[in-house]
């Protein structure tokens, strides 16, 4: 798998992330939300949440968005409340491997997200290992950032074309394969990792 690769692009939800998108879910359900679950179950089918993750809203548009598709007063801090419920932690095992990865590869980030995520998960990693999180990559892309979401190829071409790696020479890993089809559409190689299957799993010669 790793014969010729010189950098490696990890996902972060559900990879290197720990996520239970039902305690979302639970959570705006208890605000009174209908659910309208979309890809991988990780969203809402409603276009306030997919503008979100292309950056084409602001948190603060996104909030009145999600009030449009609720019965009740509800506040900016339950809506973030219950908006980032799904992140859970970043197991030890997975930042101890990206660390020892550095030594062999760019190691580089590339999420479907949004910045009240970003926000929260940084904050999660932070209080779990006293340091940055953006310190394990070379760059950690999210798609609200690049204004592109995985699966499209202009999500891929981007970061290839930000990063100045050489696609025949990367490794793509995610645990949507949709997502990692699209990656090797655009030259990239592909992992998908699939259900119950760990990231650390995949590499056990680094731990």
């Amino acid at each position: 798998m790793l014969k010729g690769i010189r950098n490696i692009i990890f996902d972060l939800g559900g990879v290197l992330l720990n996520i239970d998108p039902k305690k979302t879910i639970e959570a705006f359900g208890q605000l009174g939300m209908e659910q309208l679950i979309g890809d991988k179950g990780l969203t809402y089918d409603h276009e306030i949440f997919y503008l979100m993750e292309q950056g084409k809203v602001s948190p603060e548009e996104f909030r009145n968005g999600v009030r449009s598709l609720l019965p009740g007063v509800v506040s900016d801090d339950e809506i973030d409340t219950a908006w980032t419920a799904m992140l859970i932690d970043f197991p030890a095992i997975r930042v101890g491997l990206i660390q020892k990865l550095r030594a062999d590869f760019g190691i580089y980030l590339f999420s479907n997200t949004n910045a009240i995520h970003v926000t929260k998960y940084q904050s999660i990693f932070r209080k779990q290992h006293e340091f940055e999180v953006s310190s394990l990559f070379e760059i950690a892309f999210h798609s609200n950032e690049i204004g592109y979401r995985k699966p499209t190829p202009e999500s891929f071409q981007e970061i290839i074309r930000l990063s100045g790696i050489n696609p025949e020479e990367s490794l793509f890993i995610d645990d949507s394969l949709q997502n990692v089809e699209g990656a090797i559409a655009c030259g990239l190689k592909g992992y998908w990792l699939e259900p119950g299957q760990k990231v650390e799993g995949i590499f056990q010669e680094y731990l």
